[in-house]
């Protein structure tokens, strides 16, 4: 045993250092893989063998690790040792104690050996004997578990019925009064010493703090709800259905606290039982531990399905509920372990969103099987009872702070815009009292989870009713035994300044109720902190009158989440907000400035949704455009400029940027000229910044400004904006480059909106030289990485379209337009990023605007019609068919399209397209399959609309061997037309009617060769086509007066 404990300590964080002794010590007959067996007499020898083993497989970073085979061989003697039953002459503690090291060994594989488990069996193995484990020794509670857990969607081993869908909140939800007799009996148990135990379901009744089984709510009182040791709440919707379910509302100290002297043991006895207790609770953290690792070390998609293993659903009426992670977290004495269990379930709910998704509640109640879909939803349900029955029964701040995180999780990932109504609701008003906690980071996991439901899916109609809830409603629905909750006087105080009287008449009457939850958080952020609830406050500034810097980010955080997902009603505090933002920015601490600058950018952002041409927000619901320019100059007179130029902190400095960048472009061009130059001058100086964040935000707000009417038709700053944006295309950042190019495209789309305008003088005094380096500095950009190529395309198309016929004449532009346009084709045509072949074919659209080019007699044109056709023909994504399809249909004259060859290819390759339309192995690629042969017709009809008579005879060879094809498509084409797709094409019938009567017009008009037959023949197709369409919508005037013409 000494030599073992010596030899113990001594491979402590040294297995690096072991290695030519791990043959000896892990061998196949190696002295600890003896010792360790299952065959040793002596069981702490065995103990002390494994606890060996588990130290060889710590980890010192830096360090190399065991190889692949002696971790192979650790795992499944630790694995084994797991599986194996107590022998009957070790006692519980050895017991305790060796499956304690086995579990820290396989942890250490799992973390600092970074053990990849891939095999099915391995990994099951490993979560049934880890789940078999994490109850170890708890009360009333002995599991059997398979050897290996499969993964499955459904429940296996509780052998239930499977669940049915007609489980709904009101069958679930029952008044507390249904429960009061049996709450009395348990309680009066509970006071005997008793500890009474539910066996088949592994939860326990628990009894109420009052003997009517129902708590007093408050009466208007104001003092800390968690003083009396549990929230005076009781419990809404949790009800029971089945054996399991815990009564009404309760107290965990109630019959987590059993003294000895009301035990049955004598005081030795109690001695050595509290001690076994403590040893089994070590063991369960230790599973619960090493679950988590596993959960860390393994893909999502394979953790979630062991999903019913490990989460709770809804049991059916008088069934037994299957232990689960919940079972610990409603059960275990030990906070500890109950932290524990709620740490894992978080990791599981941690990036839940997708799988989550598909959850979805039925009233169907005659359905043959369970739907995955309703089972993940009776899923959430039951976490979220679970957890809000775990919230009103803790005691300890500690498992309190996990809990209400684990929440959070819950929320931020459970699909409600799929779920029934009422379970933020619960969720909302369980957690309002919370608020006031007296441990701070109570306080402040209670606004991550008012955060969290605020930004859900936002906005969700059940929230915004929430928020327009006074202060003191509780819920709504009747079953609720909720109490209505009186804030203290301080959430009703209000920070007074100059430009409140003014905010309440200017902003529009969007909610008579105001919003409690901002004004809460503003009280949080800019009020003194009350001494009543102010202990516990880690974190706090000594000294410090304000709350602690914790909970007043978290309520800037959640102040950030209403102003993005809620505006309408965060817009009545457009004004207070401002001043709050001010006061935050004009702090010392960076952290309290970082996130008022947030907040400026989500208020700004919110602005700018409301004023874009698609809102759907009434304009006398929209905050007043003057309202805007007095909080925006509130904004640039206070701390906001000071915090632009504070280059100590260059987040600060870059989210600055970002606010600045958020301003209304209407109400920019309201503000004083000064402000407007200031605004100008702060953004080009900070572009010469040598911090890669600054520069990015800097790069980024100028591409915004670039577009804002009031500033894109001043040549001055648009040249210098272009030469900012040129050197940091130049950055060794790729980050800054991406913005710089992102800017730059926007720039060059102000060039194509002043070229549209009736006054030329915009492009006759911007500069040749500054185009031609914005066209060099683009052809860089183009080869760069896929972030920066997809909007240097953009811009280089944008260019060669904005290019004068003086610019084209000058031999200068003609070595960079050929090598533009070369740029363009191989980007075309390159395996890259979807988005970057889209850019560039558009761009290449872009180009063929241009008349002034020599398109159709230069040597690129083949080259640039090749590339589109290959792509129209091939490309595995049908967006950048479409978007070729629409370049080839942009030209607007015959001798663009070159030679006859070169028309026939493009022909010839859009009737294979149009044939290849439906050939996708991609299943979500079908969804533009409609969208892709509507691109296709309109560029044929437009081919049709300009054919020369040399042109009709390879028209018709096409028709002979494809024209039922393509007839069936085009009569689609003119039957579908009432959307609008991202080509532009026409939508309306009308419009779609006219291009067929065009193109026959056109053919009818050709002048064939004496003899030919193919212009009669193309002219047949099309007036079939017109029949066909007009028998069909049963209108033949517009047919008959064309053939009579």
């Amino acid at each position: 045993m000494q030599i073992l404990q010596a030899l113990a300590a001594l491979v402590y964080c040294n297995g690096s250092k072991c290695q030519k002794y791990l043959p000896d010590l892990l061998g196949k007959s190696g002295l600890l893989m003896k010792l360790s067996d299952l065959a040793q007499s002596d069981p702490e020898v065995r103990r002390a063998a494994v606890h060996c083993m588990a130290n060889l497989c710590l980890s010192v970073p830096g360090q190399p690790y065991l190889e692949e085979p002696y971790q192979n061989i650790c795992f499944q003697a630790f694995l084994t040792t797991l599986q194996s039953p107590k022998s009957s002459d070790m006692d519980d503690i050895t017991f305790c104690m060796l499956l304690q090291n086995a579990l820290k060994g396989i942890q250490s594989l799992l973390n600092g050996g970074k053990m990849k488990l891939t095999q099915t069996d391995e990994l099951g193995a490993l979560l049934a004997v880890l789940k078999k484990t994490m109850f170890h020794g708890l009360p009333g509670l002995n599991i059997e578990m398979p050897t290996v857990l499969y993964p499955t969607p459904l429940p296996q081993y509780d052998g239930r019925p499977p669940i049915k869908p007609q489980q709904t909140e009101s069958s679930t939800s029952r008044p507390a009064v249904n429960k009061r007799k049996k709450s009395k009996v348990k309680a009066k148990k509970i006071q005997q010493g008793e500890e009474e135990e539910e066996e088949s379901s592994g939860e326990r009744e628990v009894a109420p703090v009052t003997g009517s089984g129902r708590l007093n709510p408050h009466k208007g009182d104001t003092q800390c709800p968690s003083s009396l040791g549990v929230p005076s709440l009781p419990l809404a919707g949790s009800g029971a259905a089945g054996k399991d379910q815990v009564s009404s509302s309760f107290s965990s100290s109630s019959w987590k606290r059993v003294s000895s002297s009301e035990s049955d043991y004598s005081d030795a006895e109690g001695g050595m039982q509290s001690k076994v207790r403590s040893y089994q609770a070590k063991v369960r953290q230790g599973a619960l531990a090493c679950f988590l690792s596993t959960i860390k070390s393994i893909e999502k998609k394979v953790l979630y399905g062991y999903w019913s293993a490990f989460v709770p659903d809804t049991p059916e009426l008088g069934s037994p509920q299957s232990v689960s992670l919940m079972t610990l977290t409603l059960k275990d004495p030990s906070s500890k372990t109950r932290a524990c269990a709620l740490q894992a379930l978080s990791a599981i709910l941690e990036g839940s969103k997708q799988f989550l998704s598909v959850a979805e509640d039925t009233s169907d109640h005659r359905r043959a099987f369970t739907p995955f879909s309703v089972m993940i939803a009776s899923s959430i349900k039951e976490l979220h009872r679970c957890l809000l029955l775990a919230l009103v029964a803790e005691s300890s701040s500690q498992t309190l702070t996990q809990i209400i995180k684990c929440l959070a999780n819950l929320v931020s990932n459970s699909p409600y815009n799929r779920l029934k109504l009422s379970l933020l609701t619960k969720v909302w008003n369980q957690i309002k009292p919370y608020i006031r906690h007296k441990d701070v980071n109570v306080r402040v996991s209670s606004l991550t989870l008012l955060g969290a439901i605020v930004s859900t899916h936002a906005p969700l109609p059940e929230v915004q009713l929430l928020l327009q809830q006074p202060c003191s409603s509780g819920l709504s629905n009747s079953n609720s035994a909720t109490p209505h909750i009186s804030p203290p006087d301080w959430w009703k105080k209000a920070p007074s300044g100059p430009f409140l009287e003014e905010a309440a008449v200017s902003s529009p009457k969007v909610s008579s109720e105001p919003c409690w939850l901002i004004r809460l958080c503003i009280s949080i952020v800019v009020l003194p902190k009350e001494d009543a609830c102010s202990g516990s406050d880690a974190g706090s500034t000594g000294g410090s009158t304000y709350e602690p810097f914790p909970l007043r980010l978290e309520a800037l955080q959640v102040l950030a989440h209403l102003a993005r997902g809620y505006f309408s009603m965060t817009q009545v505090y457009l004004m207070e907000l401002g001043e709050v933002i001010c006061k935050c920015l004009g702090e010392a601490d960076p952290s309290v400035q970082l996130h008022g600058a947030k907040l400026l950018e989500e208020l700004g952002t919110g602005l700018i949704q409301q004023y874009k041409p698609d809102s759907s927000i009434a304009p006398d619901q929209r905050v007043p455009v003057s309202l805007v320019v007095m909080f925006w100059t509130v904004m640039l007179n206070g701390p906001l400029p000071r915090a632009l130029q504070n280059s100590e902190h260059p987040t600060l400095q870059a989210s600055a940027c970002d606010a600045l960048s958020s301003i209304l472009p209407e109400a920019f061009s309201s503000l004083l000229s000064d402000r407007q130059i200031l605004c100008i001058t702060m953004l080009l100086g900070l572009n010469d910044s040598k911090n890669r964040l600054v520069k990015a935000a800097t790069s980024r707000a100028l591409g915004v400004y670039v577009l804002f009417p009031c500033l894109r038709q001043d040549v001055i700053f648009v040249a210098d904006t272009a030469n900012a944006i040129l050197m940091s295309l130049q950055d060794k950042s790729l980050n800054v480059r991406a913005k710089a190019a992102w800017s730059l495209g926007n720039l060059t789309d102000t060039l194509i909106v002043n070229m549209e305008t009736p006054d030329p003088s915009f492009q006759e005094e911007f500069s040749g030289l500054l185009l031609l380096k914005m066209l060099r500095s683009a052809i860089e950009a183009s080869k760069d990485k896929d972030k920066v190529k997809s909007n240097a395309v953009r811009a280089l198309g944008n260019l060669l379209h904005f290019l004068q016929p003086s610019h084209i004449e000058k031999p200068r532009f003609a070595e960079i337009i050929e090598e533009a346009i070369q740029a363009l084709i191989s980007t075309v045509l390159i395996e890259a990023a979807m988005k970057v072949r889209w850019n560039a074919c558009y761009a290449m659209g872009n180009v063929f605007k241009n008349s002034a080019l020599p398109l159709g007699t230069a040597l690129w044109t083949s080259q640039a019609y090749n590339a589109l056709t290959s792509v129209v023909t091939s490309c595995k994504n049908f967006k950048v068919r479409i978007r070729s399809a629409a370049a080839l249909s942009v030209p607007g004259k015959r001798e663009h399209y070159g030679s006859v060859d070169q028309y026939a290819q493009i022909w010839n390759a859009l009737v294979t397209a149009l044939q290849k339309s439906e050939d996708t192995t991609d299943f979500l690629e079908f969804k533009y399959c409609a969208s892709l042969r509507t691109q296709i017709c309109q560029a044929l009809i437009h081919l049709l609309s300009l054919a020369s008579a040399s042109d009709l005879s390879c028209i018709k060879e096409t028709l002979e061997l494809n024209g039922d094809m393509v007839q069936s498509y085009i009569l689609q084409f003119l039957k579908s037309g009432t959307e609008r797709d991202d080509t532009g094409a026409p939508h309306s019938p009308q419009e779609r009617d006219q291009m067929v009567k065009t193109a026959l017009e056109h053919i009818s008009s050709v002048q064939a060769l004496a003899g030919d037959t193919a212009k009669r023949a193309v002219m047949g197709f099309l007036e079939d086509i017109l029949t066909v369409h007009f028998d069909s919508s049963g209108s033949q005037v517009a047919l008959l007066g064309l053939t009579n013409r």
